[in-house]
């Protein structure tokens, strides 16, 4: 059966497994990714790449598809210590400039990830302007996605596209860390709801993180969330991400990450960086995919 989106199913598997199979084409360089956006998925696919940033949109017909890629590949989480762990509780900023401008109707309260955000936005100008001219020719559903960091760009965006008055039909994640504090994550229920969906394999420690402790986190996401993984088949007899993170508790002073244990469970997460590769994603989805 040949992949497609279903514009009137939320959340549904089908959209879900389509969009896994764009999270993972958007990690391959332009002349391979458009050639297999094209034989895999039927879109006309164009890379956009500034710094470290990189966006695929891929369009047909019938659709417009914006791909954010994660890290430089899809099976490492090289790059993202700082922002994860070490850093993660300088960097919980209010937007300031066009950023502010485009994410105030979340609050006075709210808090986005700093990282992630200029990550955004040295990209941004291009994407909207590529998605813009795509909807002039003609207006089709937008569907955002990305794994990884490329998920938390995803979410971002989607919130961005939204204040530019162009509609995100639906937004799928995979294995996406946190971007912000808790009024961020209920703005964004607010205004999102039922066009955001969570996708996360039990085993990922990623979508645990940002995080400040061990106990009480500033960092929250978003709905909704769908579970995937071993823990999940085995109705929660096997050990996931959160006993990964329970485990250093007692190491911690006052649940506060500093020191020799940033390293500590920086490399923990290294050992345990298969549970986050888009591959083991994608796999997962087309089990939920196959049992509908």
């Amino acid at each position: 059966m040949p992949l497609e989106l279903i514009e009137d199913a939320k959340g549904d598997s089908r959209n879900a497994h389509f969009l896994a199979l764009a999270s993972d084409l958007a990690y391959l360089p332009q002349a391979e990714g458009a050639e297999a956006f094209q034989k895999e998925l039927g879109l006309e696919a164009r890379l956009f790449s500034v710094g470290n940033t990189q966006a695929y949109v891929a369009t047909n017909d019938d659709h417009i598809v914006v791909a954010f890629r994660g890290t430089e590949a899809p099976t490492s989480i090289d790059g993202l210590k700082d922002w994860l762990l070490t850093d993660a509780g300088n960097l919980l900023i209010q937007p300031q400039g066009d950023l502010g401008t485009d994410f105030a109707a979340a609050g006075v309260a709210a808090r986005w990830h700093d990282g992630f955000m200029k990550a955004l936005a040295s990209i941004w100008d291009p994407v909207l302007e590529a998605v813009q001219a795509e909807r002039k020719k003609s207006d089709r559903p937008v569907w955002i996605t990305g794994h990884s960091l490329g998920g938390a760009l995803a979410l971002l965006a989607t919130w961005r596209f939204k204040r530019k008055f162009v509609p995100v039909h639906q937004t799928y994640t995979f294995g996406a860390p946190m971007v912000g504090n808790d009024e961020t994550a209920a703005a964004i229920d607010r205004e999102l709801s039922e066009r955001v969906f969570r996708y996360v394999n039990d085993q990922d420690p990623v979508p645990k993180l940002p995080t400040l402790s061990l106990l009480a986190n500033g960092y929250k996401h978003c709905e909704k969330e769908i579970v995937l993984g071993v823990v999940a088949a085995a109705g929660g007899a096997a050990v996931g991400a959160v006993e990964f993170f329970q485990q250093w508790a007692g190491k911690a002073t006052d649940g506060v990450i500093q020191g020799t244990l940033v390293d500590d469970i920086w490399q923990g997460m290294q050992e345990r960086v298969g549970a986050h590769a888009m591959e083991i994603y994608k796999s997962n989805v087309s089990g939920l995919f196959k049992k509908e």
